[in-house]
């Protein structure tokens, strides 16, 4: 929690930050990383303290906070200090953030009601890495209300790489599941699968203003995209962006996704399936809708969903034959090989192409797609202005390829992300040689990873604007 705007005397601060400092090392001595209001208690931290001093400046007249982040803070019963200041008639918060919070039902009646107050300024609203289960029909509750303002609702749950976050599933399935399995509750964290139906038709009730929606990380399955879907065909849908990562999706969710928003003139312009088994089948259907006159996507990930060469090569079919918006692609993690780039470069080197961002990261390449991709930006004035193809096995000859086109005058590149790619020294002296050729654009180069040795030294001190 941000104590930075709190005042204390000199005295009491100090014995503050010693009392954490010394509650903080213990608890590492014993691997713990994150502890409980219990804990801080035995070290002669009065949380509850804290907490009134945020639901007094929530009450104030008039009450300046409009921003409040208390992410990964167990709140438990002293929530309820906090909480009771959202319920203020006076209160003007438009941002609450409270990730991983091990959050009950009686908090979620409060942000329901914080949600149908008047006039309700809660504009974004995250409650990641929260059990919401049958307390969803609670919260889903304010979002029906005519009174929400509500934007941006961010729901997000399930594993995650941090350390910090694979602590947090094993703590919340202690605290809160009990004896289900810590694979359970990786799947399923949020428990949305049963709640989607009543997210739907809250969703439906009224003219929504969501326009941000971000359920990755939960077990939504295609039944759950099906309910969803409903939404998205609503005349009341405003949806902008739409998060569905690692939700155990197959190709039948791409099918009722198209459906939908082709059913609906879509406002639809970031779509994020990625860690999903779609499949060539599923993709295709996507390629369909962005075809079409409905599509306005303009930022479209697809990494690590079972992907093959002939992703590519349909992906080319469909934006040959319209004009493209999309200006965001990310097909990492994906079974492409030199094959499905070289399809892919047939849509780079098409004049409707207006690409900015390419992430290839991770799909064994090799060399000859630098070659491939070179070819095809050369040929059209090129809008690209960052690439990945990072954890590729494209050697020094590969980039050799690329600093041909770093060259050149059509070059936008600004970042370039080449690390795990196989490298040496000799890369760095054909990037630097490149780079000082033509006034560069470029500002971030990744080189992590590579035999580089010290001729990374020699990159930094090129005349260009990394």
């Amino acid at each position: 929690m941000d104590q930075t705007k709190e005042k204390y005397e000199p005295e009491q601060s100090n014995s503050y930050i010693k009392s954490l400092a010394k509650l903080a090392f213990k608890e590492l001595l014993k691997g713990n990383l994150i502890f409980y209001e219990e804990d801080l208690k035995e070290s002669g931290i009065n949380i509850k303290t804290h907490y009134e001093v945020v639901a007094s400046a929530l009450k104030s007249s008039p009450s300046h906070l409009t921003h409040l982040d208390l992410s990964w803070n167990i709140v438990q019963d002293s929530g309820k200090v906090l909480f009771a200041g959202l319920e203020s008639p006076n209160c003007r918060l438009e941002t609450l953030r409270l990730s991983a919070c091990g959050l009950t039902e009686t908090h979620y009646e409060v942000v329901a009601s914080a949600l149908k107050s008047s006039p309700s300024h809660l504009t974004h609203l995250d409650l990641s890495w929260n059990i919401v289960q049958d307390s969803g029909k609670v919260l889903f509750a304010g979002l029906e209300s005519p009174n929400c303002r509500l934007e941006t609702l961010r729901l997000k749950c399930g594993q995650s790489g941090t350390v910090q976050s694979q602590a947090l599933v094993k703590i919340m399935v202690q605290k809160v599941i009990g004896d289900r399995t810590q694979e359970q509750a990786r799947l399923n964290f949020c428990m949305l699968s049963k709640s989607t139906d009543s997210l739907v038709s809250a969703l439906k009730s009224y003219p929504s203003h969501l326009k941000e929606l971000d359920l990755s990380l939960n077990s939504l399955q295609d039944s759950g995209v099906t309910h969803l879907c409903g939404f998205l065909e609503s005349r009341h849908c405003r949806l902008e962006t739409l998060r569905l990562s690692c939700c155990r999706l197959s190709k039948i969710s791409c099918d009722s996704l198209v459906s939908a928003l082709k059913s609906n003139p879509s406002h639809l312009t970031e779509l994020d399936l990625s860690k999903n088994d779609l499949q060539d089948s599923g993709v295709k259907q996507l390629w369909g809708f962005l075809e079409s006159h409905h599509g306005r996507m303009k930022t479209l990930n697809l990494s690590e969903c079972s992907l093959t060469e002939f992703s590519c090569d349909s992906l080319v079919s469909s934006l040959k034959s319209n004009p493209s918006h999309l200006t965001q692609l990310d097909l990492s993690d994906n079974n492409l090989q030199d094959s499905g780039v070289k399809h892919l470069c047939h849509f780079l080197e098409n004049r409707h192409c207006r690409l900015k961002t390419l992430r290839l990261r991770g799909c064994r390449l090799s060399g000859i797609s630098c070659d491939s991709l070179v070819s095809a930006l050369k040929s059209n004035p090129s809008h690209l202005t960052e690439l990945d193809l990072s954890k590729n096995d494209l050697q020094d000859k590969g980039v050799k390829h690329l600093c041909g086109f770093l060259e050149s005058g059509h070059c936008r590149l600004e970042n370039l992300r080449l690390s795990h790619c196989s490298l040496s020294g000799f890369s760095c002296d054909s990037l630097v040689s490149a780079l000082k050729s033509n006034p560069s654009h470029l500002t971030q180069l990744d080189l992590d990873f590579n035999n580089r040795q010290n001729s990374f030294i020699r990159v930094n001190t090129a005349n260009c604007r990394l």
